[in-house]
């Protein structure tokens, strides 16, 4: 089976497992883990940060940013397919107190113009908007990378708002491939970001969240209260370690894969949009189709191809990931001919 559901679905390699079996490990609670140490100066480094905390997950070092950065009855303002207010159990309510005020954007993107509107007067019986939050790249926009002038105009103008940035960057690193630049050029202006370390880096869990050296006391403290702090956890902060060498350079692989892959499927009868695959991510559009979603998952799969539903109504998505091969993408290809030749001709 060739499992293209999510990039979440890595497997550690032989090398990953073997440097978390040979990790030196400490009391993390007590600051004392070396191997966690290690992650996070490297993390806050490559992040353009002060600071990095090792955290279990990525929805957890989006709720932490969120509760710190904000206080109860504060609106924070985003995409309305943000996967921080959408797919992470109405904890932006229920850890924060926040309200949401959602903006509209083509996939997942929107501009400076939109966010001021958003903002609204201060006047007593309005929330106020405390933060922004940014996701790149962009999980319901089918892996949509954010263009750096829009990016850095959203940032500028969150500053000059008087309100705080956090960006969700679980698959930041595959932005940061998609643009050829050096991640920090992305992430630095903003006061919190979340990095994943289980999607595309292939770890079998973990996440970080970068901040200043100001506000890293209080993310220390949320850390206990989420939940988040661990004992000798060097043992799993040492995969993060290992993929930070290995793992990043290949993200472009997994995008070639991904282009390769649209470009399959569209000639196989797909309607897939090549021209939009800018990282690791490609959507099928069932709305074109005379037969539903559901039916596209089950006849792929008789195939020897899973794929998953995504955001946007109608609409699945292929993942490519350092698990999938340039044979495996060429084999989907080919069992996608046999699925859907006859029925889309």
């Amino acid at each position: 089976m060739i499992d293209l559901r999510s990039d979440t679905l890595t497997q550690p390699t032989p090398g990953m497992r073997e440097a978390m079996a040979q990790a030196v490990v400490g009391d993390e609670q007590r600051g004392e883990d070396p191997t966690v140490l290690e992650l996070q100066e490297r993390a806050a480094a490559l992040l353009g940060q002060e600071r990095a905390f090792f955290l279990p997950t990525a929805t957890m070092a989006n709720q932490i940013a969120l509760r710190a950065e904000t206080e109860p009855g504060d609106e924070a303002i985003g995409h309305a397919q943000a996967h921080i207010f959408r797919m992470e159990g109405g904890g932006h309510a229920a850890h924060s107190g926040l309200s949401t005020r959602l903006i509209d954007g083509e996939r997942g993107v929107f501009n400076a113009d939109a966010l001021r509107e958003a903002v609204n007067p201060d006047v007593p019986h309005r929330s106020l908007a405390q933060i922004v939050c940014v996701e790149n790249t962009h999980n319901g926009g089918g892996g949509k990378v954010w263009p750096l002038e829009t990016l850095d105009d959203v940032t500028t103008t969150t500053r000059e708002l008087g309100l705080r940035a956090h960006l969700d960057g679980a698959r930041l690193l595959n932005a940061a491939a998609a643009l050829d630049v050096n991640p920090a050029r992305i992430s630095g202006a903003f006061d919190t970001v979340t990095l994943c370390l289980s999607k595309g880096l292939g770890c079998p869990l973990g996440a970080v969240l970068a901040c200043s050296e100001a506000l890293a006391p209080k993310v220390w403290r949320l850390k206990f209260l989420f939940g988040g702090a661990m004992r000798q956890a060097g043992m799993v902060a040492a995969a993060g370690v290992y993929a930070l060498d290995h793992h990043v350079e290949r993200l472009a692989d997994d995008h070639a894969h991904a282009r390769t892959l649209a470009a399959g499927f569209a000639a196989a009868g797909l309607p897939v949009d090549a021209e939009a695959v800018e990282s690791n991510f490609l959507q099928i559009d069932c709305n074109t189709l005379n037969i539903s979603r559901e039916d596209v998952i089950a006849m792929l799969e008789a195939e020897g191809v899973r794929v998953s539903i995504a955001a946007p109504p109608g609409v699945l998505r292929a993942v490519t990931h350092h698990d999938i091969s340039a044979e495996n993408v060429g084999a989907a290809i080919e069992a996608a001919g046999r699925a859907f030749a006859p029925a889309t001709g």
